[in-house]
């Protein structure tokens, strides 16, 4: 489960990763909290259109922040954007405790954040394969998640209690601090131990990336089941804290329910973290069992029997995301995992512009439970595109001696259809990917470093 610790950098970059994500955390509490409580009368509406401006530059920019991943130094990329992030926070903090801070310029500040993660994000998930060697990066992707949601468990929790102890505006200056720890981070990462980064041969073109995700069938319904998910069933700060509301609770109750739903997703992330590989039937697996969660989760009519539900709605939807972000990263070519991995950031952030307002809306007029009740019919949308793939792909069929039983071919190789010439791929590709030119079918092979590249 925890192989990549044996990489210096790896664990270096996960106690970093881990101390700003808790920032991180207390910030989004932080100001979804102020948004529907100081700078509204409750308005869920208003709290989507915040959403929707910090997840809209990741899929306006998407080409060009794929391209920047890839060519330019992701480890001083990141120092750069990480700074920046750590600037806007203080601002907002300091804004917010003067009291000045008011909608639409918190609108603005939402969509400056949005700008700067738009060039983090991809330039971050694909530093992580940068780390480890490519036998542990589905691994290493799987504990970066768990970082991720270890701090989803503490974060809110904390940025409840100081909201109601000494005020909002101290969170956003304590998740400004918690940068510094991965600023230094960064610092110690010993270059030189760095996994060596794939050139692509040709034109670093902006749109390889948008051509080589077309040719891959497979990460064409990954990528759908991910914004179906991400538009309308993870908006979790409306859910989380409308159903806070109707229960009577504060913002306390707010960030523990955020904590409690972090309890499923780290158990997900953990035993993400123990499969050798990502599957996609695991992804298909785990929208399915999130439809089933929030389904139940609308129904609760208690704040505690809602927080329990949280934690197995947590558990199907981090399985889900990090087994395909594990997937998209490890049958995805080097030379094109930055553009590759913009694009599928993109899609899962840039669906919030889309469907946060419309589930905004949806729980201001029909109640919490109904905006809950559209995600999980978007996750039973996307689990039955799934698994109509698999049936249309030929993977699933009936078990030969077993009436009532199915099987899934794993060997059956994707076909990729592709403008790029063979010799542009790497060994690595090759070993993960066949590829379908015209009129020639190359079968799925194993090819060995050592070894001369077959024809």
């Amino acid at each position: 489960m925890f192989r990549s610790f044996s990489s210096f950098n790896y664990r270096v970059w996960f106690i970093g990763a881990l101390v700003s994500n808790i920032g991180q955390w207390m910030q989004s509490t932080a100001l979804s909290w102020v948004v529907l409580t100081q700078l509204t009368h409750n308005d869920a509406g208003a709290m989507g259109i915040t959403m929707a401006l910090q997840f809209a530059p990741p899929l306006l920019l998407v080409g060009v922040t794929g391209w920047v991943a890839d060519r330019f130094d992701r480890r001083r990329l990141l120092m750069v954007t990480q700074s920046l992030l750590m600037s806007i926070g203080a601002v907002i903090g300091v804004l917010v405790l003067a009291g000045v801070m008011t909608l639409p310029l918190m609108y603005a500040f939402a969509f400056v954040l949005g700008m700067v993660a738009a060039f983090d994000n991809p330039a971050r998930q694909a530093f992580v394969s940068d780390l480890v060697a490519r036998e542990n990066a589905s691994n290493a992707v799987a504990l970066n998640a768990a970082s991720f949601n270890m701090a989803r468990m503490i974060g809110p929790a904390v940025a409840g209690i100081v909201i109601v102890a000494i005020g909002t505006g101290w969170v956003f200056l304590v998740n400004a601090a918690t940068f510094l720890a991965m600023i230094v981070a960064l610092h110690l990462i010993r270059q030189d131990e760095l996994v060596p980064r794939a050139k692509a041969t040709g034109s670093n073109r902006l749109a390889d990336g948008f051509r080589y995700v077309r040719g891959r069938p497979d990460l064409m319904v990954t990528f759908t089941m991910v914004f179906l998910l991400g538009a309308f069933g993870m908006n979790f700060p409306i859910f989380a804290s409308t159903m806070a509301l109707e229960f009577g609770r504060d913002a306390d109750g707010y960030g523990l329910l955020s904590s409690i739903l972090a309890i499923g997703s780290l158990a997900g992330a953990l035993l993400a973290a123990r499969r050798e590989r990502a599957r996609i039937r695991l992804v298909i697996v785990g929208t399915g069992l999130f439809a089933l969660a929030a389904a139940v989760s609308a129904v609760m009519p208690t704040y505690w029997l809602y927080a329990v539900t949280l934690m197995f709605t947590g558990f199907a939807v981090v399985t889900t995301m990090t087994t395909a972000n594990g997937y998209v990263q490890t049958t995805t070519d080097p030379a094109l995992r930055g553009r590759v991995l913009a694009l599928y950031m993109a899609i899962l952030m840039g669906g919030t512009p889309i469907g946060a307002p419309i589930v905004g809306w949806v729980a201001d007029a029909y109640g919490p439970r109904a905006a809950i009740m559209l995600g999980a019919a978007a996750a039973f949308l996307a689990c039955a595109i799934g698994f109509t793939w698999l049936v249309a792909s030929g993977r699933l069929h009936r078990h030969e001696s077993r009436r009532f039983t199915l099987t899934l071919d794993e060997t059956r190789p994707i076909s990729v259809v592709t403008q790029v010439a063979p010799e542009e791929f790497s060994d690595e590709v090759a070993a993960t990917t066949p590829i379908r030119l015209p009129e020639l079918e190359v079968p799925e092979i194993a090819t060995d470093r050592t070894r001369s590249r077959p024809a």
